[in-house]
C-alpha cells in the first residue's frame, strides 16, 4: 500500500511529481488502473486524475489498454532493462522460434530493448552450412540491429527521443550515423512494418526483423531472420517478411494466454 501519510509531511514535495510516483508505484502493484481507482488512492478529482494518466502516457510511462485501463508503458520496460521479463519470454516464445526456423532454416534470434540498445536472450542456429552463429546474451545498439531498429520504430516519439539525448552511440559498422537519418529509418520502418539490417551490426550478415507489441507504443520484443550475405537473395525477402509477421502473431497470441496459476 502507499504510504500517504508520509506524502503530507514532506515538505520539498512537488505535487504533480508526487501523484505521478505515486500511480508509477500502484501501478507496479496491480498492473492496470482505471482513472477512478486512480482518483481514488490520490484523493483527487477524475478528471485530475485522467489529466496525469494522459500526461504520463503521452511521455510511454504508462499505456491505455482495453476498457480503458492504464498499464505500465514502454519507457518503464525500457528504463528498467531486460532482465524483467527474459524467463517469461522465452518459456513462452521459444516454440515461436522453433516453428519459424523449421519453415525458414535460417538463424532465428529474439531480442529485447536494454536502453537504447538490444540483447539477445534467445535464438535457434540456422541448419545451412553457411549460416549465422547465436549471438545469445550479446548486446548492441538497437538502431543499427534489425530486430533493434523495428523496436524502436515501434515506440512513441518521446520515448525514441528521450534514448538519445546524447546522441547515437558510435559503432563500426554503422551506415546510420545521426539522429536524422535515424528519424528517417523510424518512418521508412514504420511504413513498410519491418526492419532491415545489411551488415550493420556486423560484416557479412543480413537480417530481418519485426517487433512484438503488447498494445499501441509497446514493444516487449522482436523477432529477427538471420542469413549470411553471401547466401542471401532478395527473391527470398518477402517470403521471410511473410513468415517473421506470421511468428509475431504467433508469439503475440502466446503472451496474451493465462500463464500457469493465473
Amino acid at each position: 500500500m502507499i504510504q500517504k501519510d508520509l506524502r503530507k509531511t514532506d515538505p520539498y514535495r512537488i505535487d504533480a511529481v508526487d501523484r505521478a510516483l505515486v500511480l508509477l508505484s500502484l501501478l507496479s502493484e496491480r498492473s492496470q488502473l482505471s482513472v477512478t481507482d486512480a482518483a481514488r488512492e490520490l484523493g483527487v478529482a477524475p478528471s485530475t486524475a485522467h489529466r496525469l494518466l494522459t500526461t504520463m502516457a503521452g511521455r510511454g510511462y504508462v499505456r491505455q489498454g482495453e476498457h480503458r485501463l492504464y498499464h505500465p508503458g514502454p519507457a518503464l520496460f525500457v528504463a528498467g532493462g531486460v532482465e524483467r521479463s527474459v524467463p517469461r519470454l522465452t518459456a513462452r516464445l521459444h516454440h515461436v522460434l522453433e516453428s519459424l526456423h523449421a519453415e525458414v532454416g535460417e538463424t532465428i534470434h529474439l531480442q529485447m530493448l536494454a536502453g537504447a540498445d538490444a540483447q539477445f536472450v534467445d535464438g535457434i542456429e540456422g541448419s545451412q552450412g553457411l549460416r549465422v552463429g547465436l549471438r545469445s546474451g550479446q548486446r548492441m545498439p538497437a538502431y543499427v540491429m534489425a530486430g533493434g531498429k523495428a523496436m524502436l520504430a515501434a515506440l512513441p516519439d518521446a520515448v525514441i527521443a528521450s534514448l538519445h539525448t546524447g546522441g547515437l552511440r558510435p559503432w563500426d559498422f554503422a551506415r546510420i550515423t545521426t539522429l536524422q537519418e535515424l528519424w528517417a529509418e523510424i518512418g521508412e520502418i514504420r511504413e513498410r512494418g519491418y526492419a532491415v539490417n545489411r551488415g550493420e551490426s556486423e560484416v557479412g550478415v543480413v537480417a530481418l526483423g519485426v517487433a512484438v507489441l503488447m498494445g499501441p507504443g509497446d514493444p516487449i520484443a522482436s523477432i529477427t531472420v538471420a542469413i549470411p550475405s553471401p547466401r542471401f537473395e532478395e527473391s527470398r525477402a518477402p517470403m521471410l517478411i511473410g513468415q517473421l509477421r506470421k511468428a509475431r502473431d504467433l508469439a503475440v497470441r502466446a503472451l496474451q494466454e493465462p500463464g500457469p496459476g493465473q
